[in-house]
């Protein structure tokens, strides 16, 4: 049966894929090909031949043995092969061999993109926003030419997605799916944030300053703690660069979303008070360092700022340190801890009339 084997090579090579693949490939197609016909061997095999552009399928016959008293139910044994190539095969040989180049031409393309993305997880890409009309749920992003889906769980409230525009995401997974690679992108990640900033401030990429944590409320506010790891260096300086020129670079990507910049410490108290800027504390006590607990003393002109709007400043303060924070007056501490030490101060009373009655 005729087949254009050779083309198929040259088809194959130009894609990267190797012959003994395809003929592997091809030859099993057909095998399963075959016995979907009319009256089928059992046992069959399908050679390929590349010179004279043609298959073959060879077929053997079971042959029953013969009963014994030691064995009366002998395995029965194979004849010899035969040519058994149905002779209209043909139409269904070519479409058979069309689909097993389109599947193993799509494997290898899945492959090579696969290969391309799996190590941009947890980086920073460029994309084109691309609207589908039949997905209302995911923005489709083009990344070259390769779609990554943007979920809803992972876009950014309130942030518009418009086609054409482009736009930078962060990978979340690369995983091989049903339908080839699947790549999911993120605008609403923390470590988004720590992406932008590494593009924009060297002293992160050399090793200088380090972000320690990130707490995000994405579209609102976040949350950067950071620290220095040479001398001489100011941590939150680096990230807000010159006039404020590089945290207003990577504002500028994420729309409205204001950006808190804190200096992080080991000491949980002073950590704490950092966490809660732009208010100021006059005092964090540690309540316990097992179930990292702390509260924190707020001047009543502060007490609102410290805890933000239906609390999202002290909410993110807490995500930063991963403490839980209690926020009180520094007043009303303040007169709490007056009266416990004038109490502790009073003279103790004496009974004068019951030690006179003692006495006599």
């Amino acid at each position: 049966m005729e087949l254009d084997l050779a083309g198929m090579h040259q088809l194959a090579a130009q894609q990267g894929i190797n012959a003994e693949e395809l003929d592997e490939a091809l030859a099993e197609a057909l095998r399963l090909a075959y016995m979907k016909t009319a009256h089928p061997a059992k046992h069959v095999r399908v050679e390929l031949d590349e010179r004279a552009g043609s298959f073959t399928v060879w077929a053997r016959d079971e042959i029953p043995g013969k009963p014994t008293e030691d064995n009366p139910y002998p395995a029965p044994t194979l004849g010899e092969e035969y040519d058994d190539t149905p002779r209209d095969f043909g139409r269904l040989a070519a479409a058979t061999a069309r689909q097993v180049i389109s599947q193993i031409f799509r494997k290898a393309e899945d492959d090579r993109v696969f290969g391309a993305f799996s190590g941009q997880k947890g980086k920073l890409i460029n994309g084109i926003i691309q609207q589908d009309a039949k997905d209302n749920t995911n923005i489709h992003v083009a990344v070259g030419d390769v779609e990554a889906i943007l979920p809803r769980r992972e876009q950014v409230p309130g942030e518009r997605y418009r086609h054409g525009e482009r736009i930078r995401v962060y990978v979340v997974n690369v995983a091989r799916g049903l339908r080839g690679p699947e790549i999911v992108v993120s605008r609403s990640h923390p470590e988004l944030v720590r992406r932008l900033f590494e593009r924009e401030v060297p002293e992160l990429v050399s090793g200088a300053v380090s972000i320690m944590s990130i707490a995000r409320e994405a579209g609102a506010r976040t949350k950067i703690a950071v620290r220095a790891n040479t001398e001489g260096v100011n941590p939150k300086g680096a990230l807000i660069g010159p006039g404020g020129s590089r945290v207003r670079a990577v504002m500028e990507n994420l729309g409205q979303e204001k950006i808190d910049i804190v200096d992080w410490s080991s000491d949980p108290a002073k950590f704490v008070a950092a966490a809660l800027s732009p208010a100021t504390a006059t005092q964090v006590q540690v309540v316990s360092e097992k179930n990292q607990t702390a509260v924190a003393f707020i001047h009543d002109a502060q007490l609102s700022l410290a805890i933000g709007k239906e609390g999202q400043n002290a909410r993110l303060a807490a995500k930063l340190t991963g403490w839980k924070i209690g926020i009180e007056s520094a007043e009303e501490h303040a007169k709490k801890v007056a009266a416990a030490q004038a109490q502790n101060a009073q003279p103790a009373s004496v009974d004068l009339n019951n030690n006179a009655s003692a006495a006599e």
